[in-house]
């Protein structure tokens, strides 16, 4: 599997979901996966989607702006992204950098491992 296709279609795929349907985010995560939410610490596929969708806000839109990836051990994926994310009725967009690690699932997919997510402020 070529990993620059795998890294773009997952983020995507999770950007796209994410700003249309946060819960359907889910069948990304594991009950062992992590998220560091601006220092946060959060575990677990339910943990997870429900910090996400009990975010301060109902609409937004990601602008992807980079995506970095490196292969990791035991057939994973380091991904690295950064771009602005535009909230509902706000003017100006933040600026975020989020970091996943994916792992291979046995069906030849991939879940989150690892997400780390920050607003980069100026």
């Amino acid at each position: 599997m070529d990993p620059d296709a795998v890294a773009k279609a997952f983020v995507e795929h999770y950007y796209s979901t994410f700003d249309a349907n946060r819960a359907g985010l889910a069948n990304l995560y594991q009950e062992g996966s992590m998220l560091t939410f601006e220092g946060q610490k959060i575990q677990g596929s339910q943990s997870i989607v429900a910090k996400l969708t009990s975010l301060p806000f109902q609409q937004c839109k990601h602008n992807i702006t980079t995506v970095d990836y490196q292969p990791s051990g035991s057939g994973g994926m380091l991904v690295f992204v950064s771009g602005n994310l535009q909230l509902a009725g706000e003017q100006h967009a933040l600026k975020f950098s989020q970091m996943f690690h994916l792992m291979p699932t046995p069906q030849g997919s991939f879940y989150v491992l690892n997400d780390i997510f920050r607003l980069n402020y100026a």
